[in-house]
């Protein structure tokens, strides 16, 4: 094997693009270049081919030794069912990349050509494993939790091992180790059936008025740069266009309700997602027979969630941002598998 190759990996989701460079140089990661990009495969898929070319040109693609794909976009309801999902994602990186040799990881946590795979589901929803099989390797006991845009994983690790119950994404909702929550895309109704307002509790509207990336803009704890998704009403990525969103939830506006109000109403939401958070962090915790070992590793756009998550079950917390760099642990399944690609292509080698 030369002594420098390069790698890429690719996180393939239903809302964002997200990819990872490597340069493989005696078994480490180095120089790692990440680009990502808001992409919603339900309305742009026929974009697809293109988009990822030109976010490959954007990682410097020239002759990469090989790529290694996780996805979660075969859900995505453009789509039929699953298999037609991943066959559509496959279909579109070998027409981007045609002389390339591009590899998944599937449901065993191999990297497998596409030939190689006799049912496509087994390659569905596999960035949580990437992630995880990845740390397991230089980590031997931990709480992986990476929240993103939309989702939340959080994945057990013992002596070295994934200690998951669920491997697809029924089992793992069942188990509290996926949790349909995000830190931007969710709608605020989904964590909380009413809200306090002016002393009073009120309904929420059964509409998609706003997102918790509003909540979080509010609350100063997202940037406009770190809010990545499309707006519910295509406005502004404001603060004060926030507040209007936000004022919708209640089906009221910025006239009944002011900045103050509504700041209050934004706490509150964030309060509830985090017990959303801690709930299943403390069901995929009771599936560990003997207590806890090691700490938590915050990750994702939303790793701040993940960070005090850990804090309130009184687990010590590492944040991955610090370890891996802030964008990187924003997107750090597409690093993971790229790593994971250079381990195995070094074993090919000898």
């Amino acid at each position: 094997m030369p002594d420098n190759c390069c790698f890429i990996g690719w996180d393939i989701g239903g809302a964002n693009l997200k990819g990872c460079c490597i340069e493989w140089h005696h078994g480490e990661a180095v120089n790692q270049t990440v680009v990502t990009q808001t992409f919603e495969m339900w309305n742009a898929y026929d974009a697809l081919t293109e988009t990822l070319r030109e976010m490959g040109a954007a990682l410097g693609l020239e002759t990469p030794t090989a790529m290694a794909v996780t996805m979660t976009a075969e859900l995505a309801d453009a789509f039929r069912n699953k298999r037609e999902g991943v066959r559509f994602v496959q279909d579109a990186l070998a027409r981007a990349f045609p002389h390339v040799p591009i590899y998944y990881i599937d449901v065993n946590a191999n990297l497998v050509l596409p030939e190689a795979v006799i049912d496509p589901v087994d390659l569905a929803a596999t960035n949580w494993l990437a992630s995880v099989q990845y740390l397991a390797r230089r980590r031997s006991d931990f709480i992986f939790m990476d929240v993103g845009s939309t989702t939340t994983d959080i994945i057990p690790v013992r002596n070295g091992h994934v200690a998951a119950v669920g491997y697809n994404d029924t089992e793992r909702l069942a188990s509290g180790e996926l949790v349909y929550t995000g830190v931007m895309r969710s709608n605020p109704n989904t964590v909380a059936p009413w809200v306090p307002v002016q002393g009073r509790p009120c309904r929420t509207a059964a509409e998609y008025f706003c997102n918790m990336g509003d909540v979080y803009l509010l609350l100063g704890r997202l940037t406009t740069e770190d809010y990545t998704c499309g707006t519910p009403d295509g406005r502004a990525k404001s603060p004060a266009a926030a507040m209007e969103r936000l004022a919708r939830l209640v089906c009221a506006d910025t006239r009944q309700l002011d900045g103050h109000e509504l700041v209050k109403m934004a706490g509150y939401l964030a309060e509830k997602q985090l017990q959303v958070m801690t709930d299943a962090l403390w069901q995929v915790r009771s599936a560990q027979p003997d207590g806890d070992q090691g700490p938590l590793l915050a990750a994702g756009s939303g790793d701040f969630l993940a960070a005090e998550t850990g804090r309130r079950a009184g687990l010590h917390v590492i944040a991955l941002d610090e370890e891996v760099g802030g964008e990187t642990a924003k997107a750090f399944p597409c690093l993971a598998v790229a790593a994971l690609m250079g381990m195995q292509w070094e074993k090919m080698a000898t």
